[in-house]
């Protein structure tokens, strides 16, 4: 690395609001449930494990700025570029796509995160194959932009081909396991065609106008998602990103980003997606902000929502501030973490949890202790989160409810200023037989219930269950008439 791509990479922090704009004014109501059978069994597979791990890796974590925007010449915040190649964007790409001759992780080690995950209590992995700046981080056939290509110093490594390896390291642990994808890719000559320089993220031509070209760059895309789906063992979830490649009559005007789309950008997501569920039989497609029958799951971005979904639906956060890696993050507390999960399950969603490895191939140190922390909490009260389904009223204050059939879970999520539990504590409204057991989860001495009013019930939490359990993120009350 240069010293000063190192000094204006630390000037360059990821913007939420990128993000936001493209993906928080999702619609919901054009969701279609899917027939086919295998991926109805897979989709309810998916909802039962609830908690995941994306990762977004490539060249850019070289110089520690946001992943592939800084490529997109709009003038948005989180598209700026910085350094000694900003003022022409020519030099700043051709400098950009150069790090492939320095990317070099020789510290990768899949088995470590894929521990880390599992002792976080985390079920599902989603890695980034390729993002828009279209470098793969697979060993792929249709470019040299690659990280297996031998310009690359890791391409020397035996474990060069990075999504072969984390996929496996998962796989040995029990995940169901997902490729990220990213539909446009920045550096594909046919789509962000030279003799038309690109004046945002869009192709960089009409694609009706110049049909050759686009089916190039059709069936490359093609080509690529057929590789990661033959080559790579079982996989449950295709993620594809970039949502304004899309069919033109799929484009909302009364989304905000979607009104800049000029053009129709249709793949044929049904020759994608039929070839691999072909390949891999109930495969998850998830066309991201794409409504539709190739949109499995939807997937809010970097926010909740404020109400229960009644559809299959993935919160995608950050464990820090940033998808990808920059020097010094700023990670969200376990406290906030375990919240966050426990709050997202209660409206009907999985929360995808991401992490960004940096150029050696390593995670944060703190990035670690976070898994420990919220393994520490799942390990303990699980049961409220695995295979459960939401209970009415879902949310309420700081309360948080869900049921397995079996039992009810009360989860009270932990103000700033509380580090222990009332001594009495008053259970909102729910269906609760005068014959339930309350237990807190962690121990198994029944609680002393007392009924207030109709359908109010206080619990009454021993001093030493108090101070046993202090400064946790979220306690959890077990209801049971068993």
């Amino acid at each position: 690395m240069k010293p000063a791509f190192l000094r204006f990479a630390l000037g360059i922090l990821f913007g939420i609001p990128a993000f936001a704009q493209q993906h928080s004014e999702q619609k919901h109501d054009k969701y279609i449930w899917p027939k086919d059978e295998q991926v109805k069994q897979k989709l309810q597979s998916w909802q039962n494990i609830k908690f995941g791990l994306l990762m977004h890796w490539g060249t850019y974590s070289e110089w520690g700025i946001v992943e592939s925007w800084s490529l997109c010449p709009e003038d948005e915040g989180w598209c700026e570029r910085k350094g000694p190649y900003a003022a022409n964007w020519f030099d700043y790409k051709k400098a950009y796509e150069n790090l492939q001759t320095t990317f070099n992780p020789v510290k990768f080690n899949p088995e470590r995160w894929a521990d880390a995950a599992k002792q976080a209590g985390m079920k599902y992995v989603i890695f980034t194959t390729k993002h828009h700046d279209g470098f793969c981080m697979f060993d792929t056939k249709q470019t040299d932009y690659k990280i297996t290509d031998p310009k690359t110093p890791f391409s020397t490594n035996p474990r060069s081909n990075v999504t072969k390896e984390i996929l496996g390291a998962f796989r040995q642990q029990g995940f169901m396991l997902g490729t990220y994808f990213s539909k446009p890719d920045w550096h594909a000559e046919d789509y962000w065609w030279a003799y038309f320089p690109p004046k945002d993220r869009n192709v960089s031509y009409d694609p009706k106008k110049y049909p050759d070209h686009w089916k190039k760059f059709s069936d490359f895309t093609y080509n690529q998602i057929e590789e990661l789906m033959t080559g790579y063992g079982k996989v449950d979830i295709l993620w594809l990103d970039g949502g304004w490649v899309r069919p033109a009559s799929t484009i909302d005007s009364t989304v905000s980003w979607q009104r800049t789309i000029p053009y129709s950008q249709d793949i044929n997501m049904a020759r994608i997606a039929g070839m691999a569920r072909q390949h891999q039989p109930g495969l998850l497609v998830v066309d991201r902000t794409v409504s539709g029958e190739f949109e499995n799951y939807v997937t809010p971005e970097q926010q909740i929502p404020d109400h229960y979904m009644p559809i299959p639906w993935e919160t995608c956060m950050t464990m820090g501030d940033s998808w990808s890696y920059i020097p010094k993050e700023n990670f969200k507390s376990a406290r906030k973490l375990v919240q966050t999960l426990v709050d997202v399950v209660a409206k009907n969603g999985n929360l995808l949890l991401n992490v960004a490895p940096g150029p050696d191939g390593e995670w944060h140190e703190e990035a670690y202790l976070r898994m420990q922390e919220i393994g520490k909490w799942m390990n303990t009260n699980g049961e409220s989160i695995y295979g459960t389904k939401p209970l009415a009223p879902y949310r309420q204050g700081q309360w948080a409810f869900t049921t397995n059939g079996q039992a009810s879970y009360a989860s009270y999520l932990s103000s700033d200023s509380e580090k222990q539990l009332p001594a009495n504590l008053a259970l909102p409204t729910i269906n609760i037989s005068p014959t339930a057991k309350i237990t807190l989860l962690g121990t198994t001495q029944p609680l002393k219930k007392t009924k207030l009013t109709e359908g109010v019930i206080t619990v009454s939490i021993p001093e030493k269950v108090r101070q046993q359990f202090a400064e946790q993120p979220v306690w959890v009350f077990r209801i049971s008439d068993r």
